[in-house]
């Protein structure tokens, strides 16, 4: 009968190679998908820089108004005095900058530039944000109701959407704020600008979340979990809206960041045109239809707020394409 064989020493202290790299180490954590992607997030320089001008944008948008009344500001106020009267163009050079007026007045009136920068930044925001959310609503709803049902109701659905795509939105968007222009609904002057101005662009917008949502939706809804609900006599609307709506957030927020500039550059066109928001009321788009009788002799007014619609979308469109990174790497 063999012995069994002891082991002594070095044999016996030799421990798997695992064991000792995690000799002396913290335990290991995992770390959920919303961690997963910020850490990915954080890689990405540009979309991180977009996010910060995005956040301070914001900023500024929300307190665009208390900030005006602690310093007095006024985007209205007329100075006459900063004014050439024979040229109508601001004294001085660069539009008239100085220390009181950092971005220089406009022409005319002498209204002060960075202020109206300030106030027209609310608006925008305001609109785009307002008609992306309007959009999402829609557009999540119809999209996961044809992806999850398919046959005819997809069919009603896809046609829908198509019906809708084919809008010429622009001309639909100049004809219905044109005709809105003096009063609806028991809105009239700025409210109602604001209103038509969301209902036009996010009402007419959704069909493009509707097709993303619904191709998501496709695929969703052959996985084990939504078999599983429907084993446990889950309902449909439940299967819906609490196994299918919280895995489309993803996709739903990248095309949120990617929508609401194509909106600020919307509400600046429909504004450009002169249906948008209405004058004394600042707006980006509104200040460069002003500016292009000004151009050649005071390129100042028309570069300011130009920069600042390019500013706004440039962020936006940064933040959302290191999301969609972020949150599926396979876009990589």
């Amino acid at each position: 009968m063999t012995a069994p064989i002891e082991t002594t020493g070095a044999a016996a202290e030799a421990q798997p190679e695992a064991v000792l790299e995690g000799a002396g180490k913290g335990q290991i954590e995992g770390r959920s998908l919303g961690q997963i992607a910020w850490t990915r997030f954080k890689k990405d320089k540009a979309a991180v820089a977009g996010g910060v001008v995005v956040i301070l944008l914001i900023l500024l948008a929300v307190l665009s108004r208390p900030i005006q009344a602690v310093f007095g500001l006024d985007p209205n106020a007329f100075h006459q005095d900063l004014i050439t009267p024979d040229t109508s163009l601001p004294t001085g050079s660069w539009g008239g900058m100085s220390a009181d007026h950092p971005l220089g007045v406009d022409p005319k009136f002498g209204r002060d530039i960075a202020t109206r920068i300030l106030e027209g930044s609310w608006v925008s925001l305001v609109v785009a944000f307002g008609a992306t959310v309007l959009s999402n609503v829609i557009g999540a709803v119809m999209g996961v109701i044809a992806g999850y049902y398919g046959g005819r109701v997809d069919s009603i659905i896809s046609r829908l959407m198509d019906t809708f795509l084919a809008f010429p939105l622009l001309l639909f968007a100049i004809a219905i704020s044109a005709t809105l222009q003096g009063g609806a609904f028991g809105l009239n002057g700025l409210p109602l600008h604001l209103s038509v101005l969301i209902f036009v662009i996010g009402f007419f917008n959704w069909p493009y979340l509707g097709r993303i949502v619904r191709g998501q939706t496709l695929a969703l809804r052959e996985r084990e979990f939504v078999d599983a609900a429907r084993g446990m006599g889950a309902k449909a609307p439940y299967i819906l809206f609490r196994e299918l709506m919280p895995n489309l957030v993803g996709p739903i927020i990248v095309y949120s960041t990617l929508l609401i500039p194509t909106n600020i550059i919307f509400e600046a066109s429909l504004s450009f045109l002169g249906v948008g928001i209405q004058p004394p009321q600042a707006s980006w788009g509104g200040m460069l239809r002003e500016a292009v009788t000004y151009y050649q002799v005071d390129p100042q007014y028309m570069i300011v707020p130009g920069l600042a619609i390019f500013v706004t979308v440039l962020a936006f469109n940064l933040l959302g394409d290191g999301l969609r990174d972020a949150l599926d790497p396979r876009s990589r």
